[in-house]
């Protein structure tokens, strides 16, 4: 569920702190994400086409969607839920109709782990919440930003949120950002978390009949909820009975994440072998499908290299020309100091003047360095002369 109505009151009440970006902006980023909110959008959109999959099917072609769009992801497992999360998930059990205790959704945990594995991606286990581990790993520079569709990411410190990552056409990835959004409300983060617990969130209960546009009055006024219980202390009734707002704050401003801030990140080769077994003999996908996918990523891949290669090559290319605009430039200075020296000696000795500018004080001027690289590829010999004028210079580069 995330933060009830936060995404709606950022938009209508800071807009500046929202931006419109492209798959292709984050290339060359490390970016973390909740598995549980992907395979819960895997699922919904499957149901929504009236298909049966594995979700393990569309984390295998979205993981390879990220990589050929040469973003890194890391994948982060939640643990076991906090004490306060707990009547949330019963309700959610009862809704439902599944047993809480007995939800086999542990051999989906492990076939998604497999799976990263093979396809050379890393993955931490959260000791509980995993978006609070995701937005520790952007807080403390780790990674670039969170990707996820809850926004609780935002009040456990992720300064930086991406919603529609999977997006393919432009200016589908939304980013929001925390820091802009403290700074245009006027808010401190812990006064930010407030505005969460007040607006509604997976821990704990919310007071009745507050919307998100009166929760912020009330927050930039009053800055505390327990300022703010004083002030509606009269309405006892709307106020949750034994309200555990106290530790929902304590739960998002100092969340816990064990030592896994320093775990290191490594991607290696997708396994196909390894990837065909597990997809196709133990999950009954399409071999040819499989296959024909990882020959795709590699072809992706490998042209995607070319490209580099060629901007190298072109980079070093505009190297070289530019230090030969340098060199043409003294060598061009050096000659005009040379011409005006012979015209001052001719000036105080007339018998200079019937003198040509080929006896032996004249200077030998060396081939220009254009000539020298097209001798070089063309095999012409060289020879030396006049150098030509810089115009000439540059249309022989052309």
């Amino acid at each position: 569920m995330g933060i009830i109505k936060l995404a709606e009151l950022i938009r209508n009440e800071a807009p500046d702190a929202v931006s419109y970006k492209l798959i292709s902006d984050y290339a060359g980023k490390i970016i973390a994400l909740d598995i549980a909110v992907v395979l819960h959008q895997l699922r919904t959109a499957a149901m929504g086409h009236g298909i049966i999959l594995s979700p393990l099917s569309g984390l295998f072609y979205r993981t390879l969607h990220f990589l050929e769009h040469d973003i890194m992801p890391v994948y982060v497992f939640d643990g076991c839920p906090p004490e306060q999360k707990m009547n949330l998930l019963k309700k959610r059990a009862e809704t439902g109709g599944w047993d809480l205790k007995s939800r086999g959704v542990t051999n989906e945990k492990q076939e998604c782990k497999q799976l990263l594995q093979l396809l050379g991606v890393p993955f931490l286990q959260a000791p509980n919440e995993a978006e609070a581990l995701c937005a520790q790993l952007v807080k403390c520079g780790r990674v670039h930003a969170v990707a996820s569709e809850d926004m609780d990411t935002m009040p456990f410190g992720g300064l930086l949120l991406l919603r529609q990552l999977n997006a393919k056409k432009s200016g589908e990835v939304v980013e929001y950002s925390l820091p802009k959004l403290l700074e245009i409300l006027g808010l401190t983060h812990e006064q930010f978390v407030d505005l969460c617990i007040l607006l509604g969130c997976d821990f704990c209960e919310k007071i009745r009949g507050l919307g998100p546009r009166k929760a912020l009055d009330l927050i930039q006024k009053h800055k505390t909820i327990e300022n703010i219980i004083l002030q509606i202390g009269a309405e006892t009734d709307r106020i949750p009975m034994s309200w555990n707002y106290q530790e929902v704050r304590s739960l998002f401003l100092n969340p816990e994440v064990g030592d896994l801030l320093t775990h290191p990140f490594n991607w290696t080769e997708p396994d196909e072998e390894g990837l065909v077994k597990l997809l196709c003999y133990e999950k009954n996908m399409k071999e040819y499908r499989v296959r024909r996918r990882l020959e795709r990523f590699r072809n992706n891949i490998q042209e995607k290299e070319r490209d580099q290669q060629e901007k190298e090559v072109d980079g070093e290319r505009q190297t070289c020309l530019n230090e030969f605009y340098s060199v043409t430039r003294r060598r061009q200075a050096a000659d005009t100091l040379e011409q005006s020296e012979i015209k001052r000696l001719r000036r105080r000795s007339p018998r200079l003047s019937g003198e040509t500018l080929t006896e032996p004080g004249a200077p030998e001027i060396p081939p220009s360095p254009e000539a020298v690289e097209e001798g070089e590829q063309e095999g012409v010999p060289l020879q030396s002369g006049p150098a030509p004028p810089p115009t000439q210079c540059c249309a022989s580069l052309v």
